[in-house]
């Protein structure tokens, strides 16, 4: 969740002088999970469709209110299972594992889970986790490493524990201690001393399928990161269209085995910023139909010195961020316009207001069938990732066909629909993100 952001998350970067966590797997080429959609048939936390459509819209602006918040100078195979706009992943932690679910969230560095005793608790259907009955579970120390990572922790003096607190732009929040475990991906891929957070306190807008969050941005204390050099810097998932009925999870996958490679592959590479949890990618502009409309990367306003020019560029590039935890893509306000005005010309349908007062452009449309739309590609620097109207049109009632892009009022971002049928593989080491068309749910 870009949220601390997606619903919570915060924001490749420095590694941490600690001891990386012990990695064990029967298959040293890599492995894969499912990923499970918080809307998805196989979601713990079911709802109409409508609701569904209406809860992820919703939390896309949400998140991108707490992304943009995080950008203060303050600063193995796995199921993947739609629930409620996000993806939740399957995974076990402690000795003996307990299995749980916790949103998948390439916004947010820090893993965690609701833990007893639950002081304040959101209401999740698994069961809550109990660091007392784990014999791996060690608490972090004040004065270490893992303590100083993070921006807003504080020190328990009475047993020297480092304690956490993540605070996010809706107002949800986790507090808890710092903690190293074992996590488990599948059946047979454990990873020992796994920092994570242990949360106490923790209220908002999580749905009951989750009990946290598992961070996959590019922060020091990212799951990525702490895997190292186990997976060799490789991940991917593939994500299969939420709103559908489609009983097959999504899967995502870490190590050298999971390189996005054949043909229809195209890369582009991931920008260093700050905050590092983000992955910035560089987006050139669209196309609607034939209608190309670029973003000028190079113009300045400011001023004529050649300098200034420069930093202006540079701070151009990696204008957007690559978010999983996000349902809508937000882009910058003025291709944004750009974009609605080429679409509203090229559509024959009648245009009505969002049901759902959510999104801007909207086309009456019955029926299951989806009608013909512009095709609209994006054009990142290298990539032109071409997408199917499932990407980019979403129905937000049984009356209401509706685009499914918004404003960004900071960052841009784009989002899980736009990734939907796409293997989408992260290259840690090389700094690209590839995109190869795919139909996931046959993956």
């Amino acid at each position: 969740m870009a949220r601390t952001m997606k619903l919570h998350i915060i924001p490749l970067a420095l590694i941490l002088v600690m001891s990386m966590p012990r990695f064990h797997m029967t298959d040293a080429a890599g492995f894969s999970i499912d990923l499970i959609h918080r809307d998805s048939i196989q979601s713990p936390s079911l709802y109409l469709a409508s609701e569904r459509i209406k809860n992820a819209l919703q939390r896309s602006y949400d998140r991108a209110k707490n992304l943009a918040q995080n950008n203060s100078t303050q600063q193995p195979s796995t199921e993947i299972i739609p629930d409620r706009g996000e993806y939740l992943m399957k995974f076990s932690l402690g000795t003996p594992p307990v299995e749980t679910l916790a949103i998948a969230d390439t916004g947010s560095d820090l893993t965690w889970i609701q833990c007893k005793p639950c002081i304040k608790c959101f209401k999740q259907k698994s069961p809550i986790f109990d660091p007392k009955r784990s014999s791996t579970y060690k608490p972090v120390s004040c004065n270490t490493n893992a303590c100083n990572a993070l921006q807003r922790t504080s020190c328990d003096s009475s047993n020297d524990t480092c304690r956490y607190e993540i605070m996010y732009g809706d107002r949800s929040y986790s507090k808890g201690d710092l903690a190293t475990e074992t996590l488990t991906l599948g059946s047979n891929v454990s990873i020992r001393n796994v920092t994570i957070g242990c949360g106490h306190l923790d209220q908002g807008t999580f749905g009951a399928g989750s009990s946290g969050i598992v961070g996959l941005g590019g922060g020091k204390v990212s799951l990525i990161t702490q895997m190292g050099s186990s997976i060799q810097g490789k991940f991917s998932y593939c994500l299969v269209p939420f709103l559908g009925e489609s009983s097959k999870p999504s899967k995502m996958n870490f190590g050298e085995d999971v390189v996005v490679s054949g043909d229809g592959v195209v890369s582009t590479p991931i920008v260093a910023k700050t905050p590092s949890t983000f992955y910035f990618l560089t987006l050139e502009g669209m196309t609607v139909g034939e209608q190309r409309l670029d973003i000028d990367l190079s113009s300045s306003s400011l001023s004529d010195d050649d300098d200034d020019d420069d930093d202006i560029k540079a701070s151009q590039e990696g204008n957007i961020i690559i978010d999983s935890g996000t349902t809508l893509t937000f882009l910058p306000i003025e291709l944004y316009y750009q974009v609605i005005t080429a679409v509203r010309s090229q559509m024959v349908l009648r245009e009505i207001s969002d049901p759902q007062g959510l999104l801007n452009l909207c086309y009456l449309s019955t029926g299951d069938v989806m009608p013909q739309v512009p095709e609209i590609i994006a054009h990142f620097r290298g990539a032109d990732v071409k997408l199917k109207s499932i990407n980019t049109f979403v129905k937000t009632s049984q009356m209401s066909l509706c685009l499914a892009f918004a404003p960004a009022t900071s960052f841009a971002i784009y989002g899980n629909l736009a990734q939907m049928n796409f293997l989408v593989g992260y290259d840690l080491e090389k700094r690209t993100v590839s995109f190869k068309p795919t139909i996931c749910s046959k993956a």
